[in-house]
C-alpha cells in the first residue's frame, strides 16, 4: 500500500516551544538519544538519504588536573572518581570514612583528551553527538571551540564539520568544577534560591541541572561525580534524513482496535519528492510526499485491527510491535506496547481520588522509589539496574517510581520495564530544593523537559510525568520562602508551569501532575497529612518516631513515599567496616555510613520498643531488619485492604546507591535484605492480613488478580508450647476490593499464643502469615532447637532447616553477595523447610557453605 501525505503547515506543539537553533548550533529538532543503527533500507526514496558515518569515541582517554599534576587514563564512558580509583590517586569512598578524602575531586578543572583518525570528510553536516555530560564542561575540537555545556540531563549535538580535519583529530573536554559553578551561580542570582541543607552537605547543587542526590542526600554519600558518562560519537548525516526522535500517540477505540499516530520530521531538499516506509507486525506500508522546505514534518496514522494488548505486571501480558520506519539507508525501530492509560482523579465524597487505570481496569499499583543504581555513574551499569528491576518483579511490583532527584535513566531502563511490566511513574529531576526562575533557567529546563518526555514517551511503561518531589512542601522549609512566600510561590509556579506546558505538547496521551505529593493541579495543600486526595508522602512514624501502628491512623488515596530505616546486610558492613572496633552502630564508620541525622539512635529505640535486647551485633542488623519488613507489612497491608479507596502504595525505596543505613529493600549491589523477601508477600496477588484495634484483630482479603476468586481462609492460635488450635475455617469469595472477612478477640492470645493466618492463591498455592496481641519482646518464645543440612547442587545450594519448636523470622546469611529463595518466614513445631542459596559468582559456593548463618526471633537475644 502508498498514501501520499501532505507536508503539515507548522510543527507540532511539543517542538514549537523550543527556539529554532541553539547557542551550541545544533538542530533542536534533534531531541532525544541515538534512536535505532543505521542498516541497509528498501531504497523507497529516489535520493538516496542519510548515508551516516559513525566514529565511537568510547574507549580510553586521557585525564589530567593541572592543578594537582595528575594524569590518568580515563575509561568513556564513565566518571573521574572511577578512573582516579582505579588508578590509585585516590581511595574508595565506599570504604570506611574515605568520603572526606575524596571531596576535593568536585573543586577541581579536569580535562579529558582523546584522538580519533578520519580518512575521508564527506557531504553533509557532522555533529559530535553526545548524551550524559557531566555537567559543566567546555568541547573543542582541533582547538576549536564546540560546545560550552551546563546540563547533563540534555543530548547536545553541536555542528563539527568546519572543525574536523582529514586525518588525526583532537577532542577535548574541560570538566569545569561544578561545586565552584554552583557558588557562582547562586551569587548571581537575583535573590537568594534556598537549598536542601538537611540533605547536601556540598552547598548549591540546585544551582545546576544535574542529580541533586550528587551533593549528598540522606542515604548518599557526597562526592559530586562528573564526567563523560555516556555515549560520545561523531556522526556524519547527509543533506537528507530522518530525525531519530518522533512522537508517537494511541488512541484506543471502543470497538478495540487501536489507531497508532506519528509525527515524523524529516530533512530534505527543498521542491523534491520522496518515499518512506512504515513496518509493524508484519505489514508494511509506504508513504511519499512532496517539499516545500528543508525541514518536513509528517503526521500519519497506521489502524491495527485486532492489538495484543500490554499488560502491567499481574494483571496480563507484556507483547511488544517492533516498528520499523525506514528512509532510504536510515532505519529507526522502537518498540510499541499498546495499552490505553489513565489517571482516575475524579472527586468523591472524601476528596478526590487517584489511581491509574489500564486497558480499562483500575490497577492498584504495587512498588517502590528508584534512585541512581549506584553513587558512581560508572558502576550503574545495564546489568547491574536489570538486576534491581528484576528483584522488583519477583517481588510482585508493578510500578517503580523514578525519582525526581536522581536522573531520567537511559534508554535500556524503559526498554526492560516494557518487558518486565513495570510501569514507570516519571519524576522530572527537582527534588527538595527551591529553584531559580531566570529566563535562562527556564530556557535549559525547556530544552531538557523536551528532549526527555519526546525521547521516553513511546515507551508503554510510562505511566505519568510528574514536575518534581517535594518543591511545594519546601516553601515551607526555609526562613526565606517562609518570610516572602508570595516571590517563592510565583517562581515555583514559573517553574511547575514549564515543565507542564512542555510535558503536554508532547502529545495527547501524556499525563501529567504537578509534583509529589500532590493534591491536584493548582492546590498547595500539605499532602504529608492530607489523606483525602491526590497522592500521599506519610513520613509521620520514621520522622516522628511514632508506633507502626499509627500507620492505620491515615487512608492515602495513593501513598508514593513512605518508609522506615534498617542497617545494610552484615556481609556488607564487613565490606565498609573492616576491623572489629567498627562492628557497633555507635562507632565512627557505622555512623559515617548513615546519612540521616539520629537514624540509628531511632533504629534503636524502636527496636527496644518490640524486641528484646539483642545479644550481639550480627543481632543487631538482624532485627533492624526485622523491623523494617513489619512497618512497611503494617502499612502496605492495611492500605492495600482500603482497595478501593487506595489504588497504591511506593515504599521509600527499592534500592541503594553504596552501602550504607537506609530505607531500601535491597542491599547496595542488588542482594535481597529481609525486608524485600517481605515484600515478596505483602505484595502477593492474592492477601489475607489481620490488624489489631484495640482488643479485636481485624481480618481482611483483598487481591489484583483481574478475575473473582475463591480462596479458603484459615485462623489458627498456635500457642507457645506448641498447642494448634483452629478458630475459623471458610471459603470466601474475593472481587478484588478489599473485603472484611470477620474478627476475633485479641485478648485470648496475650502473651502465650500467636494467630496464623493461611490461606490460598489464585493456583491454589497456600500462603501464610501470622499477627500477634503483644509485642514481641513480651512473647515467651521458646527456643525453636533449629538444625540444618546443607548439600550443593548445580552451583547452589540447597539447605534444609527443621524445628523442634515454633521459630519466627528465621532467617539466613553468608558472606558472599547472592540469592535465598527464600528468607524472614516461619516455621511451626515439627515443620521443615529447604531454601536454596545461589551466589553470584559459583566460585564463592563453598565459602557460602563454611559462612552460613541461621537467624531467629528467639536466638537474637539469647
Amino acid at each position: 500500500m502508498t498514501r501520499k501525505i501532505e507536508r503539515v503547515a507548522t510543527p507540532p506543539p511539543g517542538y514549537a516551544v523550543l527556539p529554532h537553533a541553539s547557542r551550541e548550533g545544533e538542530n533542536p529538532f534533534s531531541l532525544g538519544t541515538a534512536g535505532g543503527v543505521p542498516r541497509r533500507g528498501e531504497g523507497v526514496c529516489p535520493h538516496t538519504p542519510c548515508i551516516m558515518t559513525k566514529v565511537n569515541l568510547a574507549g580510553t582517554w586521557q585525564l589530567s588536573c593541572a592543578a594537582r599534576n595528575i594524569t590518568v587514563d580515563y575509561p568513556v564512558p564513565g566518571d573521574v572518581h572511577s578512573a582516579l580509583i582505579a588508578a590509585g590517586q585516590i581511595p574508595h569512598p565506599y570504604k570506611g570514612t574515605n568520603e572526606l578524602a575524596c571531596r576535593w575531586v568536585a573543586d577541581e578543572e579536569w580535562v579529558a583528551t582523546r584522538e580519533f583518525t578520519l580518512d575521508e570528510i564527506g557531504d553533509g553536516e557532522y555533529h559530535l553527538d553526545i548524551d550524559y555530560l557531566d555537567t559543566v564542561a567546555t568541547v573543542t575540537l582541533n582547538g576549536v571551540e564546540v560546545l560550552k555545556a551546563e546540563n547533563c540531563f540534555r543530548r547536545y549535538r553541536p555542528d563539527v564539520t568546519k572543525a574536523l580535519r582529514v586525518g588525526k583529530n583532537v577532542v577535548e573536554v574541560t570538566l569545569h568544577s561544578n561545586t565552584k559553578a554552583a557558588n557562582e551561580k547562586q551569587a548571581a542570582q537575583p535573590f537568594y534560591i534556598p537549598y536542601s541543607v538537611s540533605n547536601n552537605p556540598i552547598p548549591n547543587g540546585n544551582m545546576l541541572r544535574k542529580p541533586q542526590c550528587h551533593f549528598g542526600w540522606d542515604w548518599n554519600l557526597a562526592v559530586v561525580p562528573f564526567g563523560l558518562c555516556g555515549a560520545i560519537n561523531v556522526i556524519r548525516r547527509g543533506t537528507v534524513h530522518l530525525y531519530d526522535d518522533f512522537k508517537i500517540y494511541q488512541i484506543h477505540r471502543d470497538d478495540g482496535s487501536v489507531r497508532l499516530s506519528m509525527s515524523l520530521y524529516f530533512n530534505c531538499q527543498p521542491l523534491q519528492k520522496y518515499s518512506f516506509s512504515v513496518e509493524i507486525d508484519g505489514t508494511t506500508t509506504l508513504y511519499s510526499f512532496s517539499t516545500e522546505l528543508d525541514w518536513n514534518p509528517q503526521d500519519i496514522a497506521l489502524e491495527i485491527e485486532n492489538p495484543k494488548l500490554w499488560w502491567p505486571h499481574g494483571q496480563g501480558g507484556q507483547h511488544l510491535y517492533e516498528l520499523n520506519v525506514s528512509f532510504g539507508d536510515q532505519v529507526i525501530t522502537r518498540r510499541i506496547g499498546l495499552r490505553k492509560l489513565e489517571l482516575v482523579s475524579d472527586k468523591d465524597s472524601v476528596g478526590a481520588r487517584f489511581a491509574f487505570k489500564v486497558n480499562d481496569r483500575e490497577i492498584f499499583c504495587k512498588g517502590a522509589n528508584w534512585i541512581p543504581a549506584d553513587a558512581l555513574p560508572s558502576a550503574a551499569t545495564y546489568e547491574q539496574k536489570r538486576k534491581l528491576l528484576q528483584a522488583a518483579v519477583d517481588a510482585n511490583m508493578n510500578m517503580i517510581r523514578v525519582w525526581g532527584g536522581g536522573y531520567y535513566e537511559q534508554d535500556y531502563f524503559y526498554d526492560i520495564c516494557d518487558e518486565l511490566g513495570l510501569l514507570v511513574w516519571q519524576d522530572f529531576m527537582f527534588a527538595c530544593s527551591l529553584y531559580p526562575s531566570t529566563d535562562y533557567f527556564l530556557r535549559e529546563v525547556r530544552y531538557e523537559a523536551s528532549q526527555q518526555v519526546v525521547r521516553l514517551q513511546h515507551h508503554a511503561c510510562l505511566a505519568l510525568w510528574c514536575g518534581d518531589n517535594e518543591l511545594v512542601g519546601a516553601l515551607t522549609w526555609f526562613e526565606e520562602s517562609r518570610k516572602n512566600r508570595d516571590r517563592y510561590l510565583v517562581n515555583y509556579d514559573r517553574l511547575n508551569r514549564s515543565l507542564e506546558e512542555v510535558a503536554k505538547r508532547a502529545g495527547p496521551d501524556v499525563i501529567w501532575w504537578p509534583s509529589s505529593p500532590s493534591p491536584g493541579i493548582l492546590d498547595f495543600g500539605d499532602t504529608w497529612h492530607d489523606d483525602s486526595k491526590g497522592d500521599m508522602h506519610f513520613w509521620s512514624v520514621w520522622h516522628e518516631g511514632r508506633d507502626f501502628e499509627h500507620y492505620y491512623d491515615v487512608k492515602p488515596r495513593f501513598c508514593s513515599e513512605f518508609g522506615f530505616q534498617s542497617f545494610p546486610s552484615l556481609r556488607l558492613i564487613k565490606e565498609f567496616a573492616t576491623s572489629a572496633e567498627d562492628l557497633n552502630i555507635s562507632s565512627a564508620v557505622m555512623e559515617h555510613h548513615q546519612r540521616n541525622k539520629g537514624g540509628n539512635a531511632r533504629i534503636a529505640e524502636t527496636m527496644f520498643r518490640n524486641f528484646r535486647f539483642p545479644m550481639d551485633f550480627g543481632s543487631f542488623v538482624y532485627l533492624s531488619q526485622v523491623q523494617h519488613g513489619l512497618a512497611m507489612k503494617m502499612a502496605v497491608e492495611y492500605w492495600r485492604s482500603l482497595k478501593p479507596h487506595c489504588m497504591g502504595t511506593l515504599y521509600w525505596q527499592l534500592n541503594d546507591t553504596w552501602p550504607v543505613a537506609s530505607w531500601s529493600g535491597l542491599d547496595h549491589g542488588g542482594s535481597w535484605k529481609l525486608m524485600h523477601h517481605m515484600a515478596r508477600r505483602f505484595y502477593a496477588p492474592v492477601l489475607v492480613t489481620a490488624r489489631k484495634v484495640g482488643d479485636e484483630f481485624i481480618v481482611s482479603a483483598v487481591h489484583d488478580v483481574p478475575e473473582v476468586i475463591e480462596t479458603l481462609v484459615e485462623l489458627i492460635q498456635v500457642g507457645l508450647n506448641g498447642d494448634v488450635t483452629t478458630l475459623y475455617n471458610q471459603k470466601h469469595k474475593l472481587d478484588g476490593n478489599g473485603q472484611e472477612l470477620t474478627r476475633l478477640d485479641a485478648r485470648r492470645f496475650a502473651e502465650e499464643s500467636i494467630l496464623m493466618l493461611s490461606w490460598t492463591d489464585e493456583h491454589g498455592t497456600k500462603h501464610r502469615s501470622h499477627a500477634n496481641a503483644m509485642p514481641y519482646k513480651h512473647l515467651h518464645l521458646p527456643d525453636p532447637e533449629l538444625s540444618s543440612s546443607i548439600q550443593s547442587r548445580n552451583d547452589k545450594l540447597s539447605i534444609t532447616i527443621s524445628a523442634k519448636h515454633l521459630a519466627l523470622y528465621v532467617a539466613l546469611e553468608c558472606d558472599v553477595a547472592g540469592h535465598f529463595s527464600d528468607n524472614a518466614f516461619d516455621l511451626l513445631a515439627g515443620e521443615t523447610i529447604t531454601i536454596s542459596f545461589t551466589p553470584d559468582n559459583p566460585a564463592d559456593l563453598e565459602r557460602a557453605a563454611s559462612t552460613l548463618v541461621i537467624r531467629d526471633l528467639y536466638s537474637s537475644s539469647h
